[in-house]
């Protein structure tokens, strides 16, 4: 991206800083380009016999700008770095506008062309005023680090946040932010006797802080007051109540810890739109009892109401049936219960997702996840009483014997094959065979483990040497 603020050209074009679109969060080398404005009256002549506007707009560190006159009538155009008046020495900007725009701009803030603030140019800065200039920015940070130690030192409740050097490298300002009066003169002469400079200390607001460190808000953009917002007006809570949104303060505060300054910019959107709303404090008188104001969506005109009674259930009603109840209760009269006006209301149906280009719903990650292994448990229950079943029936069954011969089966003994079993008696029932008592005199080595025994007799058979004789005969 070449923008023309930087002061920087090539054959008469200029370079640019080549931020890829970040020039409005200061990241040019001759400071914040922020509100860098386009002179669109560059190309129009001036009617005859008027003079060209001697008072040019000159930007400095941090966004800071200042009007200065021209008086040896240099030809200076947007973009120039110029020597201005300092206090004292003198002090290098960069110009960023300049012609008939400036009066606008002076005009906004209250600055007339003989106003003491409005300085001179001493001329355009040669190359000897820039490295000067570079190499005082060079030792911003270092100067700042130091600062800090000696800040700590002292102990003072402030905190230093910035520090920019004058053009000479003569002068610096410290920019700081406290939340009560501080005495720091005897900070001012330790930082003049460690840097040997002329200091001045300057207190900024939070929402200045923030707009001279940048970041990037909630939303997922810069911060407004680093790119392009530069009067901060005041924004209050009642904005948000306007706006129907909830006095979070973690949502609604900034970076800077104040209330976010984007609650103003649509504030009069909602303020015409609420002008045809009853207020909130207003009570409806219906058959059935009084009703409170709870909620509202101003956009489909809905509202929702309650019985003082029973604040169990709430009734929407659009604006149309509320503001019906209201000119009836004028009349001195009572409308018929909520229920019925709620019954008349037409509550818009939701649109779902429609897949019609092949793409996923941007809800597909809200529904939670069944669990596969809850399912795979939940039917392996349903199949146990089958199983069981099963394994009943064939504990029933008894089992063949492989070692028992068959007995040929002869007219008097009963068909096998038949489905009908005969009933035992009980004295034909068999006994239960005695357990066979476990042997408790094991031979010195035997072990219950099987595989310990089997190594046990594999031991045996090697170390007896009649084992050995056999091997031999054989």
């Amino acid at each position: 991206m070449a923008c023309g603020s930087c002061g920087t050209t090539e054959n008469g074009v200029p370079k640019g800083c080549k931020s890829n679109g970040n020039c409005g969060s200061g990241t040019c080398g001759s400071g914040s380009n922020k509100l860098a404005v386009f002179d669109w009256l560059s190309n129009m002549t001036l009617p005859s016999g008027q003079e060209k506007f001697n008072i040019f707009e000159v930007r400095f560190k941090n966004g800071r700008k200042h009007f200065y006159k021209n008086p040896d009538n240099l030809p200076i155009t947007m973009g120039d770095i110029v020597a201005t008046e300092g206090s004292p020495g003198h002090d290098v900007g960069t110009v960023s506008l300049a012609g008939e725009l400036v009066k606008v701009q002076m005009k906004k803030r209250k600055i007339t062309p003989d106003h003491e603030d409005v300085r001179k140019i001493y001329r355009k800065a040669s190359q000897r005023d820039i490295d000067i200039w570079q190499k005082s920015r060079e030792k911003e940070e270092e100067t700042q680090r130091k600062g800090r130690e000696i800040l700590g030192k002292l102990g003072l409740q402030m905190k230093l946040s910035d520090v920019e050097y004058q053009g000479d490298g003569n002068k610096a300002t410290f920019y700081y932010t406290a939340e009560a009066r501080v005495d720091f003169r005897q900070l001012i002469r330790d930082l003049a006797s460690a840097f040997s400079i002329r200091v001045e200390m300057k207190q900024v607001g939070a929402r200045q802080e923030a707009a001279r460190l940048g970041g990037v808000g909630s939303c997922g953009r810069e911060l407004c007051c680093s790119t392009w917002l530069t009067d901060f007006r005041k924004v209050t809570t009642s904005a948000a109540r306007y706006q129907q949104l909830s006095l979070n303060p973690l949502k609604l505060a900034g970076q800077c810890g104040k209330l976010k300054c984007c609650l103003n910019f649509e504030l009069d959107t909602y303020l015409d739109a609420l002008k045809p709303f009853p207020k909130q404090d207003l009570v409806l008188k219906t058959e059935k009892g009084d009703a409170v104001f709870v909620k509202m969506d101003i956009f489909k005109n809905h509202l929702w109401y309650t019985y003082k009674e029973e604040r169990f259930k709430w009734f929407r009603l659009t604006l149309e049936q509320v503001l019906e109840i209201v000119e009836l209760n004028k009349k001195n009269e009572k409308s018929v219960s909520l229920e019925e006006y709620e019954d008349d209301v037409e509550v818009p149906v939701k649109v779902d997702f429609e897949d019609a280009v092949g793409q996923d719903s941007l809800t597909r990650f809200d529904v939670p996840k069944t669990n596969k292994r809850k399912k795979n448990n939940r039917n392996r229950n349903k199949k146990k009483p089958a199983r069981d079943q099963a394994n009943n029936n064939s504990k029933t069954k008894p089992r063949p014997n492989p070692n028992q011969k068959k007995k040929p089966q002869g007219k008097n003994q009963p068909n096998q094959k038949s489905n009908q079993k005969p009933k035992p008696n009980s004295e034909s029932r068999a006994k239960p065979k005695p357990k066979p008592q476990r042997n408790t005199n094991r031979p010195e080595g035997e072990v219950k483990n099987g595989n310990k025994l089997r190594r046990n007799n594999r031991n045996r058979k090697k170390n007896n040497p009649k084992n050995d004789d056999n091997s031999e005969k054989k």
